[in-house]
């Protein structure tokens, strides 16, 4: 499915979204490039459905963005291998003109490699024998051809590789009545949970048929093997309703926590300093969606019980209990500042002897028991 419209101008989803994948390869490069070193590797940017390069109006697409943060960077000048593949050729050959046009494109090591290649089983396989580096896979379809959960298994499956998937929600949304294309969306979902879906879509509204939908793909990838898994809701430039989804997978806890950072930043709106993360409101019908709309208020009687008796460090509680949930780094720091001034935990040290309004991450804590 090819709509070269798409390109003709950058739209305000298109710039966030490639804001939000230049911003984390900046991230997990700069974690990466260190243990590369150790190992003696290099690293690897494969973008799946590349596209053009460039918007009719002259923006720069993703695959722009993530060369300049390389040129830009004396490691990834001398580590970064990038492989962007288009099965549109006119695609292809726009995007080698506009890299062509690169300022100090030639300071690369490793000249970018472009292939016209259609994203399926082959590939599938050829991405399944290759282990030698950690990578970072940009998957950005059309419509759902080509996606699969084997395609996600084969490209997060290796030390140091993590996966964004950008897609057309309406069109997965269209796929799953139309029975012409029912081995893509079982590629997709898996044939069990396919099967399942349809049955409980039927009788739903269309809001609560998006957040099964979005998380039912989101507990393929965990039961794939994507232990970290965070989803981005777009929606339209009137405000109205979902255009894509972007789905970040990891198995990583620390780049869980990075993404987490980045999508907070580029959410639109957030209550209570909570990040929105572009979702409308879940229910507990769909756990990882509904864990994704708690409001601020709710984490402090979480981590009440949660850690009842315990002893414990302020940046322990944070990586313990923030998967699978919208809260950031800050809003723990938030809600204990808050528990200590309300007298309902002990703290050492205690807020007299830091810095005011300060929580730092070795600060300890001890609940009391319910």
């Amino acid at each position: 499915m090819t709509n070269n419209s798409f390109f003709n101008e950058s739209t305000e989803t298109s710039l966030v979204k490639a804001e939000i994948v230049a911003k984390y390869f900046w991230a997990w490069a700069k974690v990466i490039i260190p243990r590369a070193k150790k190992r003696k590797k290099n690293i690897a940017y494969i973008d799946l459905f590349s596209g053009p390069g460039r918007y009719q109006d002259g923006s720069k697409s993703t695959p722009l963005l993530i060369l300049e943060r390389a040129i830009a960077h004396q490691d990834m000048r001398e580590k970064l291998i990038t492989i962007f593949n288009d099965k549109n050729s006119d695609h292809t050959e726009s995007l080698q003109q506009a890299i062509k046009s690169l300022e100090n494109i030639e300071t690369l090591k490793y000249p970018p490699q472009i292939s016209n290649t259609e994203v399926g089983e082959e590939l599938v396989q050829l991405l399944q024998k290759i282990s030698d580096i950690p990578k970072l896979f940009f998957i950005d379809p059309w419509g759902y051809k080509g996606i699969s959960s084997e395609l996600i298994r084969s490209v997060i499956k290796d030390w140091g590789c993590d996966c964004i998937l950008f897609f057309n929600y309406n069109r997965i949304n269209m796929g799953l009545g139309n029975q012409k294309v029912e081995k893509h969306m079982k590629a997709l979902f898996g044939e069990q949970r396919f099967n399942q879906l349809q049955e409980e879509i039927k009788i739903m509204k269309p809001h609560e048929r998006e957040l099964i939908i979005i998380e039912n793909i989101s507990q393929e990838f965990k039961n794939i093997g994507g232990e970290y898994v965070l989803p981005f809701r777009f929606i339209d430039a009137k405000k109205r309703k979902t255009s894509h989804h972007l789905i970040f997978i990891s198995k990583h806890i620390l780049g869980y926590s990075i993404m987490k950072e980045i999508m907070a930043k580029e959410s639109s709106s957030s209550e209570q300093g909570v990040p929105a993360f572009e979702y409308n409101p879940a229910t507990k019908n769909q756990p990882l969606l509904f864990e994704l709309f708690r409001p601020l208020d709710d984490l402090e009687n979480m981590l009440l019980n949660d850690f009842a008796g315990q002893k414990i460090q302020m940046i322990d509680i944070y990586e313990q209990h923030h998967v699978d949930k919208r809260y950031i780094k800050k809003n723990y720091k938030d809600t204990l500042l808050k528990l200590e001034a309300e007298g309902k935990i002990t703290v050492k040290p205690s807020a007299s002897e830091r810095r005011k309004n300060t929580f730092g991450d070795k600060v300890e804590v001890i609940f009391p028991y319910t």
